[in-house]
């Protein structure tokens, strides 16, 4: 995908919180940055201050964090359409606590501190959509923390392929246990048991 293919797909994002005109798009479009990502590579790493909010376009990510004993902790996944960074980190430039990885080649369209706090000023419009996206990943992690609470792991993984089923084929199996909070084993097992039960 071309760089200048990138911006149609994010401005149909913003359209479906705000309303803009064709006018404003230009307008907005010289504050963002296009960029592609590798496989591997990192859009925002722990310890470095999180410079971008980060829109997917194609691809594929992760966020996760090291614990004190090097153990990977998924927090998240982010594919085509959605946001990802350590919106902690961004929104008071402090170093992250957290790992943005790519695990396919990722296209985005980054959106600077700096020029975030500008667009807020030249469209106020900005303002209420990212009120409303970061409103939503706090609806969407209260009821994560909810489900940790309350599922089983099984319940947890069902949960997790009905509603984001396009991840399963594509993230390893490793990182989704990582996600749910149990060991990969674990999560095969349950895997197992469910193909099992609806081949009989």
């Amino acid at each position: 995908m071309s760089k200048i293919a990138l911006l149609p797909p994010f401005f149909t994002s913003l359209r479906r919180y705000i309303d803009l005109s064709k006018e404003e798009e230009v307008e907005l479009a010289p504050y963002l940055k296009q960029r592609t990502y590798l496989k591997g590579q990192y859009i925002c790493q722990a310890d470095d201050i999180c410079r971008y909010q980060t829109f997917i376009v194609s691809g594929l990510a992760r966020t996760f964090y090291l614990d004190t004993g090097g153990v990977e902790h998924v927090i998240s996944f982010g594919m085509e359409n959605w946001w990802v960074g350590d919106l902690c980190s961004f929104a008071s430039q402090t170093p992250a606590d957290f790992n943005v990885h790519c695990l396919e080649k990722t296209e985005v369209v980054q959106i600077s501190y700096e020029n975030l706090e500008h667009l807020y000023q030249l469209n106020p419009k900005m303002e209420r959509f990212f009120r409303l996206i970061i409103q939503n990943a706090y609806i969407q992690s209260q009821k994560r923390i909810v489900r940790n609470h309350s599922l089983t792991a099984r319940e947890r993984f069902v949960h997790f392929s009905d509603t984001y089923p396009q991840l399963i084929q594509r993230v390893p199996q490793y990182m989704i246990a990582s996600y749910l909070g149990i060991t990969k084993e674990f999560l095969s097992s349950i895997r197992n048991q469910i193909a099992k039960e609806l081949r009989n």
